[in-house]
């Protein structure tokens, strides 16, 4: 028997806000935002790649009112470069942040930072804050821990699971997460992971990067996620930058303990 399960329909529209974000009649992805390259702290989410779709349309309307541009008269490629060229964008676990928010929500579960161990809060005063302002004191770490999330096994991947990457050559800075949105089955065992995600691949260019989406089929559910067949923007192997990426990690399939 086959069926397949998604994610709530609330959550499905967040990741649809970004991967469509309009403005007028211009629709383009929310671009990757790489905070190290800016280097800014103690910012709006907005200007740390931690902001929400509504959060980046009213700071495009600011941003458009100080430079004189009328929003309403872009194109969809002179929005996507607009966005890029203010620096405003989303990360990805700003993104997964968002997505697994709404999904915890609609489950009945509240909002996901009740569920959450800030790792990084190292005292009262701190752990206030990240309560706060849970968006930009999530990071892929944050979702990996073990206090926050648990490494499972095929049979038991869902809609709303993550796959987490650590390490690799570059230490912390090649950290990633997948969310895994859509799951196909053949009795009851995972046959397709359907994911999404914000980053940018190499040959994205300066404006390409933004949402993507993959497929990850289980060729062989008693072997690790990463001797699997990834797909994403028809690549396959090494040609899939994800996957190269994910060999170069400490990559797991993990549930969020909500």
């Amino acid at each position: 028997m086959m069926n397949t399960k998604v994610i709530s329909q609330s959550a499905r529209d967040v990741i649809e806000q970004y991967r469509n974000f309009r403005v007028s009649n211009a629709v383009c992805s929310v671009p990757y935002f790489n905070n190290r390259v800016t280097a800014r702290r103690a910012a709006l989410r907005v200007e740390v790649g931690k902001g929400s779709p509504k959060d980046i349309f009213e700071e495009i309307s600011h941003r458009a009112l100080q430079e004189r541009v009328d929003v309403n008269l872009l194109d969809s490629e002179n929005l996507k470069k607009f966005l890029v060229n203010s620096n405003l964008g989303i990360d990805c676990s700003g993104f997964a942040y968002y997505v697994l928010n709404e999904e915890s929500i609609t489950r009945g579960k509240g909002t996901l930072d009740k569920h959450i161990n800030f790792i990084h809060a190292s005292n009262p005063l701190t752990r206030f804050i990240a309560k706060f302002k849970p968006q930009t004191n999530i990071d892929v770490l944050t979702f990996a821990d073990d206090k926050n999330s648990r490494a499972i096994i095929f049979k038991e991947i869902e809609p709303g699971d993550i796959i987490t990457m650590l390490g690799g050559p570059e230490g912390g800075e090649r950290n990633h997460i997948l969310v895994i949105h859509q799951v196909e089955y053949q009795n009851f065992v995972p046959t397709t992971l359907h994911y999404v995600h914000a980053i940018a691949w190499p040959t994205d260019g300066e404006y390409g990067h933004g949402i993507h989406e993959g497929k990850i089929d289980i060729i062989d559910p008693n072997k690790s996620i990463l001797d699997q067949r990834w797909i994403e923007n028809e690549k396959t192997g090494e040609e899939n930058y994800t996957f190269s990426r994910a060999k170069k990690s400490t990559t797991e399939v993990r549930k969020l303990n909500l």
